[in-house]
């Protein structure tokens, strides 16, 4: 079907394009019955603007952009971007905007999709996650000709960009100390991505709050897949010192750990707790039910929609911490086992 043009809406009101124009933009230059009919008549032959022509006047798209370097299966498994995402909907929907949200196998594809919308003004702000120690993603967000952006992660991480955070460092530490309470000597951590900046930020808080307690850390590296997550746990409980307790960076990660622990006849928690970071529902239909670092995943994709308009209106920079995550004691964690 052939695209409606201004010229089709003119010829069907018997008017100029010019006319038209002025009443599409809401520019003076018409009597406000005319605009009326003009714009009842573009609405009736399902007149859209077009992207160029938004480009060209400086036009708001009405659309936020979300570019998630990642691989697609990922996301099926992965609750916290599902929670997130709805969030940011809740506060787009409010506004009729839209959400235009990429999958790229790297940071150099999100840059390169980066430069693209802001070449063409695609959207008219961009949410980006994921920041990593000197970014290479910061020039774009900050440069004069930058899209307003939000990062989504601690101020460290954000280059001077607008950063709304969660204080995983404090979280972690909360859960060292609960778990060195209970009597465990030997703690594991299962990690993220490590090119992550959270996960670095997590790891020297793990580091500094096993050292304060004098209790022995130990960590495997992973990526947030179930199939990392299994053979770190693996790793972890089949050394010759194995640990009494392990933190996972995700919900899907301890999961695959419960299972190995059920497979190597390690009981939890009798034997062994696990803590689960991104509380989930799969936490809670677990058996035994996972103790979990919890926030409201849905209420941090709305802060940070919010506080990207707040950009596009004009405000200036801005560091706003969103919550602490609290942990959630469910039936996978107890005390240390006696041998420990």
């Amino acid at each position: 079907m052939a695209r409606i043009t201004i010229a089709d809406i003119a010829d069907r009101a018997g008017v100029s394009t010019g006319a038209v124009s002025y009443a599409l933009n809401d520019r003076p230059g018409v009597s406000a019955r005319t605009r009326e009919r003009i714009l009842a008549i573009a609405a009736e032959m399902g007149w859209r603007p077009s992207q160029a022509a938004r480009s060209l006047s400086g036009a708001r798209a009405e659309t936020i952009g979300l570019i998630l370097a990642r691989a697609p299966e990922t996301l099926g498994f992965e609750s916290f971007y599902m929670q997130f995402v709805a969030g940011i909907e809740q506060v787009l929907s409010e506004r009729s905007y839209g959400l235009l949200l990429q999958v790229v196998p790297d940071v150099d594809a999100e840059i390169a999709a980066h430069r693209r919308w802001r070449a063409a003004r695609r959207v008219d702000g961009v949410v980006v996650v994921d920041p990593r120690q000197d970014d290479p993603r910061l020039p774009l967000l900050t440069d004069a000709d930058a899209l307003p952006a939000v990062v989504v992660g601690d101020p460290s991480l954000a280059g001077g960009a607008t950063a709304v955070w969660t204080d995983d460092a404090a979280a972690l530490r909360e859960c060292v100390g609960y778990l060195a309470g209970l009597g465990h000597r030997r703690i594991g951590r299962v990690t993220g991505t490590e090119t992550f900046g959270h996960t670095h930020i997590r790891d020297l808080a793990f580091d500094d709050e096993t050292r304060r307690r004098g209790v022995e850390p130990r960590v495997e590296r992973a990526d947030f897949t179930p199939e990392a997550g299994a053979a770190a746990t693996r790793a972890l409980l089949t050394a010759d010192r194995p640990v009494s307790a392990v933190v996972f960076d995700n919900d899907v990660m301890a999961l695959a750990g419960l299972g190995v622990a059920n497979e190597l006849g390690v009981r939890v928690p009798q034997d062994l707790s696990l803590v689960a970071w991104d509380d989930s529902p799969l936490c809670e239909a677990a058996f035994p039910q996972l103790t979990a670092l919890s926030h409201d995943v849905t209420s941090y994709g709305a802060h940070v929609a919010r506080r990207l308009f707040e950009r596009i209106e004009g405000a200036p920079h801005g560091s706003f911490l969103d919550a602490t995550p609290v942990l959630r004691v469910r039936g996978s964690t107890g005390p240390a086992p006696a041998e420990s």
